[in-house]
């Protein structure tokens, strides 16, 4: 061991898996914001190559909280998903390991004096060591849980005092941080100093149940020894006493008097009538407790909210308030693109409550436990959360599994963060960690747990995959990860489910994405045993990154644009970005929102499958209206009823809405006369937050369920009319087209393409380079029909155009055979360029959030009108995007030039972008791209489903593009 004076070098703490700590307080749930000093803001900062390099030179400044890694200090982040980011075995790391040294000077409040001082660390990345006036104070792991430290003898109140928080990188404990994410070094949570009596509350432990039962247990500790006699507690929920517990007093009274150190007491009520707790509700009491001493006077005070509510498996339902839910639930990191995995209470405020109006109502803390804020917004808003340790062995996770070494970490973690959580009421499930095997550690924590608090219950996908019917594992809910919904349906068919199945994580939202979203949904709904699961993931993990000099923009970065494009001069830098060698790529690009936190399209599909109102069909006498709400009836509510004609007629009336229970369904009249004429008719309802909410101000629409009233009318086949002009290739010639109506069988890859190996079949195939050539040009009664092959590689694709002149424009009816080798393609379909200055679309289809037809629930038929900039969707790798689901019709149109119409001969795949399919292909960041002055626009046949296969399935048959004969038929007008 290398010589220091320093005990804490000597000691070598990151190297030690068996050391969790030295010095750090017990973890509790007691509220110690009141009166607490911030530390928060800027630092001397040095970094170091190594822990046991020597501090000197220059000093310069770090914000805190913050990561050194967005602040220019030499050390930029790294993504990896499951490697290690070096190559050194558990439980060893590299020589070469950063280390931040903090530093800074705090006042002491002479008032302190005679009081116990502490040191709150919120979370460091990954070893912290304290010292304080050079006296080493303590030791810490565990990137994302507070750690706190007696200072008292360190500290003089009245003086001045030198704090420095040495961060080291890397250590035994990132070999159990091995998460699907940034790595990071720093100070990522504040920093705090408070002061409590000697005679102070060490926890309290709230329970209170859905009948109105409240229990308030507490621990009373001493720093100077012994309890002094005659301490009592007392508390008050929303003003009224609460009652003292005697059984339980007089049965701890003898364990005291014995130990004398450790005092425990029970304060407790019934609430009569009392308001309950759910994600729908979120009803909120408040505690106080206060421990008084002999003579009467506050030695210390606890503040809480409290939620009555119950959670319990029975059979193989998890059931809230008795109540069997859906989980619609997502798996969220603390994130920014600023400032890493530093997030202010403003910032997890806005994350909730744009997940609360897309329909989500659970979070799972992937994979560790989140910044203390989000849990008391999550009570507030109504959230389900999940809340999981911070531990992920992916790299290494067999062997760790079981190494004794780590034994210690793994428990610690867990107990530390139920310690912190257990009096939330939207935390109803505890969840042992992540992807780091099975073995006895996962037992012995769940052991713990189960002792400690047996009110909620466990998970842990680990323990969980190796039997969905186990029922003696550390796992009370049966947790897979994208898990085919067909092999879910069939295990809670099979008669042997013994559990809840709620997938971890489905649904992978990795670029162009969340394909047959609503058929899972669909298939959970129907099987009793099936409750739902959490999105793989919110954040798109893009970091602001500066283009001229290639590093991160940090807290001082330029205004987000809130639209998912990164501002001028910069782009969303992911893996590989920052100079690593060793990364994953885009993969940290998952999420249903920009690094803006911009919707992507897909949190509308999941909008509307999580509807709380929704049209269930039609009746002779009217339409049947359902509330899939759980806990709510339909009265916080109102609506809008909108019918749209093909023929461009829209009409709107208020609505209604029914008094519906949950569960309950109604019919209600139709709110218009249909005309005669008009040709399909779609009938919608907008409905929207009649007051509100603490997540939604009133009008905010949640939700437009849809329902068909009237098919389309007969088309008549048009006159011929006019003439068509060729160029020597069989070629369309219009003044209004650049690039003439030619076979496309690509699409630039999207991520699930890629990862999933579509894209690599299709290449070998040859789909990316088809050439043509023309085989015949035939005229017959003003019809000209046009037959070409195309080829890319053994295989030729038939191509026949028929193209008839007809008033106002050309009709052409298209043909393709696919060989049998073309079993699967990206898209069959029609793509040609326009000219410039046509900005404007307007069309009559579903939207008009971008779909595609395996994601298309989210986007109701109606008209439409966009410019043709904001078609296109920036996933962070450019790729397919744009498409609008089920077109009619759409018109291109501009202020200086004619435009162009298109009729389709019925609902197709249509995008209208300024990039080619190659455009999208060879670029890896947007500003990579130049778009063309002039539009390209597909029309498909068919378009192969989205799917998952990034991580999960892929889309389901019936959304795969066939090989055969595919027919389509298009007008082209001028306008």
């Amino acid at each position: 061991m290398t010589f220091s004076p320093d005990p804490l070098i000597a000691l070598r703490p990151w190297e030690a898996p068996e050391l969790t700590s030295w010095n750090r307080l017990p973890m509790n749930a007691v509220d110690r914001r009141s009166g607490a000093i911030p530390l928060d803001g800027d630092w001397r900062f040095q970094l170091l190559p190594a822990p046991d390099a020597p501090v000197g030179g220059a000093w310069t400044q770090a914000y805190v909280p913050g990561v050194w890694t967005l602040q220019d200090a030499g050390d930029l982040p790294q993504y990896t998903n499951v490697t290690m980011p070096f190559p050194d075995i558990p439980p060893h790391s590299p020589a070469a390991n950063p280390t931040g040294v903090y530093e800074r000077e705090i006042d002491v409040p002479a008032g302190w004096a005679g009081r116990r001082i502490v040191l709150q660390v919120g979370a460091a990345e990954s070893v912290l060591l304290v010292h304080v006036d050079g006296r080493p104070v303590g030791v810490s792991k565990d990137s994302h849980l507070a750690a706190e430290f007696d200072v008292t003898q360190a500290v003089r109140p009245g003086a001045r005092a030198t704090v420095r928080l040495t961060v080291v990188k890397w250590s035994d404990a990132s070999h159990i941080e091995d998460q699907d994410q940034w790595w990071h070094g720093g100070l990522t949570r504040s920093v705090l100093l408070y002061a409590t009596d000697p005679l102070h509350l060490a926890d309290v432990t709230v329970r209170a149940r859905r009948d109105g039962e409240l229990r308030v247990d507490c621990r009373v500790r001493d720093a100077r020894g012994p309890l002094p006699e005659g301490w009592y507690l007392t508390g008050e929920l929303d003003g009224v006493p609460l009652a003292q517990d005697a059984a339980f007093d007089a049965a701890n009274a003898e364990d005291e008097r014995v130990s004398g150190f450790l005092g425990e007491a029970r304060l407790g009520t019934t609430v009569p009538g009392v308001r309950t707790w759910t994600a729908e509700t979120p009803e909120l009491y408040a505690l106080t407790v206060r421990l008084h001493r002999a003579d009467g006077t506050v030695a210390d005070t606890s503040r809480h909210r409290v939620g009555f509510r119950d959670v319990e498996i029975v059979g193989r339902d998890l059931l809230v308030n008795g109540e069997r839910i859906f989980v619609r639930g997502v798996n969220r990191h603390d994130f920014h693109p600023l400032t890493g995995r530093t997030v202010t209470p403003e910032d997890m405020r806005a994350d909730l409550v744009l997940l609360k109006r897309f329909g989500f109502n659970a979070i799972r803390t992937a994979h560790y436990p989140n910044d203390p804020a989000l849990y008391d917004l999550a009570d507030e808003l109504g959230f389900y959360v999940v809340d999981e340790a911070d531990i992920e062995a992916h790299d290494h996770a067999h062997e760790i599994a079981d190494d004794p070494r780590y034994l210690n970490a793994f428990v610690d973690r867990v107990a530390r963060m139920v310690l912190r959580d257990k009096n939330h009421p939207s935390v109803i499930v505890w969840s042992l960690g992540n992807e780091s095997d099975y073995g006895a550690h996962h037992d012995a924590a769940a052991g713990w747990v189960r002792h400690h608090d047996p009110a909620r219950p466990l998970q842990y996908e680990g323990a969980a995959k190796l039997d969905w019917a186990a029922t003696d594992d550390a796992s009370d809910i049966a947790c897979p990860m994208y898990a085919p919904i067909e092999e879910c349906v069939a295990h809670a068919l099979s008669g042997h489910q013994t559990r809840p199945l709620i997938q971890c994580e489905y649904s992978h939202a990795m670029g162009n994405s969340n394909g047959t979203l609503a058929d899972f949904w669909a298939a959970v709904e129907e099987t009793p045993g099936l409750q739902g699961g959490f999105v793989w993931e919110f954040w798109d993990h893009g970091i602001l990154q500066r283009l001229g000099d290639g590093r991160p923009a940090g807290r001082a970065g330029a205004a987000l644009r809130g639209d998912g494009v990164a501002p001028p001069g910069h782009r969303w830098a992911y893996g590989g970005d920052f100079g690593e060698r060793v990364h994953d790529g885009a993969f940290i690009a998952d999420g249903v929102v920009f690094p803006d936190r911009a919707p992507k399209p897909a949190l509308y599909e999941h909008r509307e499958i999580a509807a709380p109102v929704r049209m269930e069909g039609l009746k002779p006498d009217g339409v049947v209206l359902a509330n899939h709400q759980h806990f709510r009836t339909l009265d916080w509510l109102t609506g809008e009823w909108r019918l749209d004609l093909a023929d461009g007629t829209t009409l709107t009336a208020p609505a209604d809405l029914p008094a519906l229970h949950p569960g309950g369904t109604a019919t209600v009249p139709l709110p218009f006369e249909v005309p005669r004429e008009g040709g399909e008719a779609w009938l919608t309802l907008r409905v929207t937050v009649a007051e509100d909410q603490p997540w939604a101000p009133r009008g905010t629409e949640l939700c437009v369920p849809q329902v068909r009233l009237r098919g389309p009318a007969p088309v008549s086949a048009p006159a011929v009319s006019g003439e068509v002009r060729l160029d020597a290739e069989g070629l369309l010639r219009h003044p209004l087209l650049t690039a003439a109506p030619t076979l496309t069988l690509w699409r630039a890859p999207t991520d699930n393409d890629e990862i999933g190996g579509m894209a690599r079949r299709w290449r070998d195939q040859g789909l990316d380079a088809l050439v043509r050539k023309v085989v015949s040009v035939r005229e017959r009664t003003g019809r000209i029909t046009v037959e070409a092959v195309y080829t890319g590689g053994p295989a030729v694709v038939r191509h026949r155009q028929v193209l008839t002149p007809v008033e106002g424009g050309v009709r052409i009816d298209e043909e393709a055979e696919l060989p049998q080798e073309f079993d699967d393609v990206a898209r069959v379909g029609t793509v040609f360029e326009t000219v410039a200055g046509l900005d404007r679309v307007d069309w009559f289809g579903q939207g008009p959030w971008e779909s595609y037809p395996d994601r298309a629930a989210g986007a109701p038929v109606g008209h439409h009108t966009r410019l043709v900039d904001e078609l296109f969707t920036p996933y962070l790798r450019p790729q397919e995007s744009g498409g609008r689901h089920g077109v009619r019709r759409f018109t291109l149109s501009g202020p200086d030039t004619r435009g162009l119409r298109v009729t389709l001969d019925g609902p197709r795949q249509v995008s209208v972008t300024r990039f080619r399919a190659e455009d999208l292909t060879t670029a890896r960041h947007h500003d990579e791209l130049a778009p063309r002055p002039g539009c390209v626009i597909h029309l498909d046949a068919a378009h192969r489903g989205l799917g998952t296969a990034s991580c999960g399935p892929d889309t389901s048959p019936g959304y795969l593009v066939a090989p055969g004969v595919h027919r389509w038929s298009w007008t082209l007008g001028v306008v």
